[in-house]
């Protein structure tokens, strides 16, 4: 009789779901890029070994970089490259000289565009901003949250991408946070905080020191130019968007927020 063969495949292929971190840069430059992302991150590892690829489309027609430079500065703060997308063909092909493949950039869906938003302040000439955020969720369906520690300074923006952003520290003057789900920032707001970026109307905005320039919920935005009204300046304070009752379109809503 012919026997049963129990050999175990040498090679088997599964589908799997893995976050992946991209990174938008601004600059290639080790050195510029070291230096933002200390002022981001400070001096200890912010990941946890995670997958990154590198969105270049920010770059114009940059040509040249020292791709494994770069890479052992991200490395220094637990990313590991995987890979590119945007940018130049001709930085696509230096990249991939050196193991770097280019991925295909992701679009949006023209059934849910993303609402037109204020930009963003320029960040300084000699400090470029490295924004990272989380990409995909996880097969348990839960999406991720991104935490800051760290103060962040005029000019400096975080984005957490496909979820909810915590802030720990303050968030001064020019300084900007954005996420596609809620932003609960425990320290005092004093630059742009922009939730529901994709367009999440159920998305809010909590601190517990109110002194905002510009506050932002699917993409309807409140500024506070001639300052914060004095019941709400240095105190906690939820933003919200009211309900859309069809008579009442819904309005931006920057209210206290009871703590009792």
């Amino acid at each position: 009789m012919p026997q049963a063969n129990n050999k175990l495949q040498l090679i088997e292929f599964k589908g799997i779901t893995l976050p992946v971190v991209a990174v938008t840069v601004r600059s290639l430059q080790p050195d510029a890029l070291a230096k933002a992302a200390s002022a981001l991150f400070g001096d200890d590892p912010f990941f946890d070994g995670d997958a990154a690829v590198l969105e270049l489309s920010q770059l114009g027609d940059l040509a040249e970089a020292d791709w494994p430079r770069v890479h052992r500065v991200l490395k220094l703060y637990g990313l590991n490259v995987i890979g590119v997308r945007g940018g130049s063909e001709e930085l696509r092909q230096t990249a991939a000289a050196v193991g770097l493949p280019a991925y295909a950039s992701v679009h949006r869906s023209p059934a849910t565009p993303a609402p037109e938003m204020p930009p963003a302040p320029p960040p300084a000439a000699e400090e470029p901003v490295a924004t990272a955020a989380p990409t995909s969720v996880g097969s348990s369906g839960v999406k991720p949250t991104l935490f800051v520690d760290r103060p962040l300074r005029s000019g400096q923006q975080v984005y957490a991408r496909g979820g909810d952003l915590v802030v720990l520290a303050a968030v001064n003057a020019g300084a900007e946070v954005i996420a596609d789900g809620s932003i609960h920032i425990y320290a005092p707001l004093r630059g742009r905080a922009l939730a529901g970026a994709s367009g999440a109307e159920d998305a809010r905005i909590l601190c517990t020191r109110f002194d905002a320039e510009l506050v932002s919920i699917a993409g309807l935005y409140r500024t506070f130019d001639a300052g914060v009204p004095a019941a709400m300046a240095g105190k906690p304070v939820q933003v919200r968007l009211t309900e859309n009752t069809g008579d009442d379109p819904g309005r931006l809503l920057v209210e206290p927020l009871k703590t009792d």
